[in-house]
């Protein structure tokens, strides 16, 4: 159960679940995500589980116990990532490291199948999350990944985070030296890094063929918002 705390902030996973988005839902990952889970991984490059803590897993099985053991906390809070259209899970993501009484909470954990990579699905999971800390009051959203994974540190970057430095041999993951780059979103810079977000993801945006239309840099650079994609909202 996720309580309020002391600090008066509530655990950005207690506003209304699921999170709900066009493309993609965000619902508290449990053992019956399992089987959708193992066949969406089931053709994933193996370099997929490169920079994560787990995985790759062995069969159904495994995952499952994976999943029964993450979700025995609600700090890392998994979501499953279904897909809107076919209700599968696809995916899942993580609010962690979550501070309330300094308003700091974190996303992680994003571990995107084959079906959800490069596509809208991936940046509307992280506009839901990033929506939720802000809701709930938060001051800071944080990311941090690898110092060699050049593909997050440019998803951070795209989302509208800056890097902040790296902790050098901060932690060691499946016996590896990880040195962390970290990097902030504050509050004060979300209504434009929202702003950005919603359009991008916006209807309009979308050609005949199903691709974004303008980037969110150009989006940026043009000074254009959008509206919120939630439904009725």
């Amino acid at each position: 159960m996720i309580e309020q705390s002391a600090g008066g902030r509530r655990h950005p996973a207690a506003t209304a679940l699921p999170l709900v988005g066009r493309q993609v839902r965000l619902e508290p990952l449990t053992e019956r995500h399992a089987a959708d889970l193992w066949r969406a991984f089931a053709d994933a490059d193996p370099s997929l589980w490169d920079y994560l803590g787990y995985g790759p897993f062995a069969d159904e099985g495994d995952l499952r116990a994976w999943i029964a053991g993450a979700t025995r906390t609600t700090d890392p809070f998994l979501f499953a990532c279904i897909d809107a259209v076919t209700g599968r899970a696809l995916g899942w993501a993580a609010i962690l490291r979550v501070v309330p009484e300094h308003g700091v909470a974190e996303i992680g954990h994003l571990a995107y199948s084959p079906a959800m990579q490069r596509t809208p699905m991936s940046t509307e999971v992280a506009y839901l999350l990033l929506s939720a800390i802000f809701s709930a009051g938060y001051r800071r959203a944080e990311w941090k990944c690898d110092a060699a994974n050049a593909r997050s540190r440019r998803a951070a970057t795209r989302l509208g985070f800056t890097e902040e430095g790296t902790f050098r041999q901060h932690m060691i993951v499946k016996g590896r030296n990880r040195d962390t780059c970290w990097f902030s979103l504050l509050d004060s810079e979300w209504p434009a890094a929202r702003a950005a977000l919603e359009a991008w993801l916006a209807p309009e945006n979308v050609s005949a063929t199903g691709v974004q239309v303008r980037s969110l840099d150009q989006i940026r650079a043009a000074g254009t918002g959008g509206s919120p994609i939630g439904p009725g909202r």
